[in-house]
């Protein structure tokens, strides 16, 4: 029997095992660095909390991944009593909830609202961004001319050639909108200025949102008759999301025993150190690390399925000739960490705002603080506290290895994500009942420095025959986690039907129809 080498445990590798199992007579066989499965997706269980690493909404343009979720984990009957459609601008995807994608219990997917909002100046703004009632209020009227002024301005003149990020937001927003809203916000997660970030992140990540035609729908709320937040007459949000019930974990975790039960095998605690070829173009082995006795074993194979960071697979390779150019730009291929700041408390306390915080996300526009996300778990999922009566948040951190902060320790880290949530009014520190750090790295691949060469990276590792590259590490790409399990499946399909160009894996994520409008 032919044997599949998977490098990681996370949303790629597990879609890439259980395909193989399901399609080929390929036996998988995942190495997996950490003691659990689910890579970036995976959930982080502190005294009965859990922690959604980043946050994971359930959606796609795609059926088949919508429809391959429900597989492991039908939707809740009583979250989900009729049809379910997922609603996008002018597009809606319709879910298979037939008795067979319905269920009880604990194994369960459940369809949850959707809130994210912006907070600026202890203010709470829709996002996507919204130019409705609200944000004329918060803004008032002064500001909200300067943004009609800058906004017609970039139309009139837009900035030719449109080279970098800040460019890109200007010519779509104005300055004084990309100033307010989108500037501090994106340097926060990436490090840099704007300036130094290549437009094609902005093409990738922000589907031209109509700002124009919100505009419209804003002046339109104040006349006689309108509601000012009627959200019919613009649709650009997911408004509902499907969510397992302990955490996206729960579906991985889901996906892994069932992988096993059909006879494949996971190696956790083991990190792969090289990658040997036969000196030409082919893989043969892998040399692995186990922990924590730090026993060292290889292992062969026939074809490999890499979801780990290009710039460690790159530098583990021997027995294949590869352009010293290649190696060098991998080298420094550069990557955005992160930390996540699990605060249990007894309540929270926003200032200014009598409203309730339903939120999933509030996006932190404010420059006095590091944070740039607060999660509010217990809105993901109930049955992620373990004391309903408690409120458990998440306080997000993007920043580098090299970084102070990343090199804190835990009670500084703790001490910090508190003292901030204070300063800007979602909590006072007498509410704090405990508190816990989750260090996360590499887990944004970074568009600056040397990726405007990344082609020559794909060149060369292409011409591996029996090596895919999947996954959003794997890729040196911005996948979400329905575009990482649909690369995984095009590389199964390639394995499977003996294709040799990889260029369809690479489609992924690229063209409007995988990307949600706002």
């Amino acid at each position: 029997m032919e044997t599949a080498i998977i490098i990681g445990a996370g949303p790629a590798g597990l879609t890439a095992a259980y395909e193989l199992l399901t399609k080929t007579n390929i036996r998988p066989i995942l190495i997996e660095t950490e003691s659990q499965v689910g890579g970036l997706s995976k959930t982080v269980n502190y005294k009965g909390n859990r922690i959604d690493i980043g946050g994971h909404r359930f959606f796609s343009k795609s059926a088949k991944a919508l429809n391959w979720w429900l597989d492991f984990l039908p939707l809740e009957a009583s979250t989900a009593p009729g049809p379910f459609r997922i609603q996008y601008h002018q597009q809606s995807t319709e879910l298979n909830a037939d008795a067979n994608h319905k269920g009880t219990g604990e194994n369960v997917m459940m369809v949850r609202p959707r809130k994210s909002r912006i907070y600026y100046r202890r203010k709470f703004f829709d996002y996507p961004l919204q130019m409705n009632g609200r944000t004329i209020s918060n803004l008032g009227l002064p500001k909200m001319a300067k943004i009609l002024s800058s906004y017609t301005r970039s139309k009139l003149f837009p900035i030719r050639p449109e080279d970098n990020l800040a460019e890109f937001f200007i010519n779509r927003f104005g300055r004084e909108l990309y100033e307010t809203f989108f500037r501090d916000y994106t340097q926060k997660v990436w490090g840099v200025p704007c300036e130094n970030i290549p437009s094609d992140w902005g093409r990738q990540r922000v589907k031209n949102l109509d700002i124009a035609g919100l505009i419209g729908h804003a002046l339109r709320s104040f006349l006689p008759g309108r509601r000012p937040d009627n959200r019919q007459d613009y649709t650009s949000l997911i408004e509902q999301f499907l969510y397992p019930k302990y955490g996206p974990g729960q579906m991985w975790e889901a996906v892994a025993e069932e992988v096993e039960k059909l006879g494949g095998k996971i190696h956790f605690n083991t990190s792969v150190t090289g990658l040997r070829g036969d000196g030409e173009n082919r893989f043969v082995t892998l040399e692995l690390l186990h922990h924590p006795d730090g026993k060292v074993s290889t292992i062969t194979g026939d074809y490999f399925i890499s979801t780990m960071p290009m710039k460690e697979l790159v530098g583990g390779i021997t027995g294949i000739p590869l352009p010293d150019s290649v190696r060098t730009i991998a080298e420094q291929l550069e990557y955005r960490d992160f930390i996540i700041v699990g605060i249990l408390t007894s309540g929270l306390s926003p200032e200014n705002t009598n409203e309730p915080l339903n939120d999933n996300w509030l996006y932190i526009q404010d420059k006095q603080v590091m944070a740039g996300r607060v999660q509010l778990f217990h809105n993901w999922s109930s049955y992620l506290v373990k004391d309903p009566a408690k409120s458990w948040i998440g306080v997000e951190y993007f920043c580098n290895e090299q970084d102070a902060f990343w090199q804190s320790d835990d009670e500084t880290i703790k001490g910090t994500a508190i003292r901030e949530m204070e300063m800007i009014g979602i909590l006072q520190k007498e509410q704090v009942l405990d508190a816990v750090v989750v260090r996360v790295p590499k887990a944004y691949p970074s568009y600056y420095g040397v990726y405007s060469r990344m082609g020559e990276i794909r060149e060369a590792l292409d011409k591996i025959e029996n090596l895919y590259l999947v996954g959003r590490n794997g890729m040196h790409r911005y996948n979400n986690t329905d575009h990482s399990m649909l690369t995984a499946m095009e590389a199964v399909d390639n394995i499977a039907s003996g294709r040799k160009d990889k260029s369809n894996i690479w489609d992924i994520n690229i063209g409007d129809e995988y990307h949600e409008k706002g």
